[in-house]
């Protein structure tokens, strides 16, 4: 099913005020994505996202194709009827990535009907409102983090890497202060090095590669910090989400947080593993619409990391490796068992090693 074909409590849109498509300076490496992977369903305002990005990264001759055809009329109609907000909003000059993602989430703000999210507050900073701007905003010799925590400004490039990151500050703006926070904190300690410590290690290791396991049954999350891909991946798959077809009697679900991961996604490859963390939820969490799932979520994670966070012993070994590919329904050739028998990727793992 097409991105733009998914219904509002399925993908987090809102489909409120959705400016139309318009021109745009984006390179090809845009054009490459594909919007109906199932594991991009959960990012909020993805219809609004895939269809702006979809635009600005094809070639002017393509846009001028499809501009000038029968099937545009209601583009046409859209194009005149928010001609004046296209004008406003800036979208096509340098900062692409900022502005669309700033309108991504005012529309949600809109829906909501509440405020722009905002920072988590560290040594006495306020609360600063949440927005995207240009990396070139960024101060010389200033750290990303401490930027954010100060300002609540998120410096964002034109590229992949910065559109999943703002794609999952829109999703997870909760969990994504509290890491920030948490960078914030470890600054004032150590100040910036090249060796970032425990606490900023493992944060960055979930912030770019992470990956949450949300499930009502135990023994699923269980077997995966185990290592035992038969008894979470394979024996179970029945009980594992099918995005692309919702059902009230799943038992698990894996939403991909780390950006880099989903950067690398772009062109996907089995050995991709994430590193997970397993949150334990009611049955009724499945019963829930993608949207309120997202939300509840967010809440969940973002205190889940602030207790894993705050921990001395802190390390990224506490993340769970987790072969991304191998998640029910995410790939194709994983309906076939054999897909498992791959010991390169799905490994005997280290945790028996730590128990002796």
């Amino acid at each position: 099913m097409p991105a733009n074909d998914l219904p509002a409590t399925l993908n987090s849109d809102t489909h409120t005020k959705q400016l139309p498509v318009v021109e745009g300076q984006l390179d090809h490496s845009f054009a490459a994505i594909d919007w109906q992977v199932p594991w991009l369903s959960h990012i909020t305002q993805l219809s609004y996202i895939s269809n702006t990005i979809e635009h600005l990264s094809r070639s002017k001759s393509q846009r001028n194709s499809l501009d000038g055809s029968n099937d545009s009329e209601g583009l046409d109609n859209a194009k005149s009827l928010y001609e004046h907000d296209i004008n406003a909003s800036g979208i096509n000059t340098p900062d692409t990535i900022a502005k669309v993602l700033k309108t991504a989430m005012t529309q949600q703000a809109d829906h909501l009907q509440q405020s722009l999210p905002p920072t988590k507050p560290a040594h006495g900073h306020a609360p600063q409102t949440l927005q995207f701007v240009s990396q070139n905003a960024l101060p010389e010799g200033e750290a990303y983090e401490h930027f954010i925590g100060t300002t609540g400004n998120i410096p964002t490039r034109d590229n992949l890497h910065d559109l999943f990151n703002g794609s999952i500050w829109l999703t997870f703006p909760k969990t994504k202060a509290v890491l920030n926070y948490y960078h914030m904190l470890e600054i004032a300690k150590q100040g910036i090095s090249e060796r970032r410590g425990r606490v900023r290690d493992t944060i960055t290791v979930f912030d770019e590669n992470g990956a949450v396991l949300v499930t009502s049954d135990a023994s699923i999350g269980e077997a995966l910090v185990d290592f035992d891909w038969q008894a979470s991946l394979v024996k179970p798959r029945a009980k594992w989400d099918n995005p692309t077809q919702p059902d009230n009697s799943t038992q698990a679900a894996v939403y991909i947080f780390g950006h880099a991961l989903l950067e690398q996604l772009v062109h996907p490859r089995k050995p991709l593993c994430a590193h997970s963390i397993v949150i334990h939820v009611a049955q009724e969490f499945f019963t829930l619409s993608l949207a309120e799932r997202m939300r509840y979520l967010d809440d969940k994670v973002a205190k889940y990391m602030d207790t894993l966070l705050s921990n001395d012993d802190v390390k990224p070994r506490q993340l769970a490796p987790l072969p991304i590919l191998g998640v029910p329904h995410f790939w194709a050739e994983n309906s076939d068992t054999s897909f498992y028998e791959d010991s390169y990727v799905f490994r005997s793992g280290r945790r028996k090693k730590d128990k002796n």
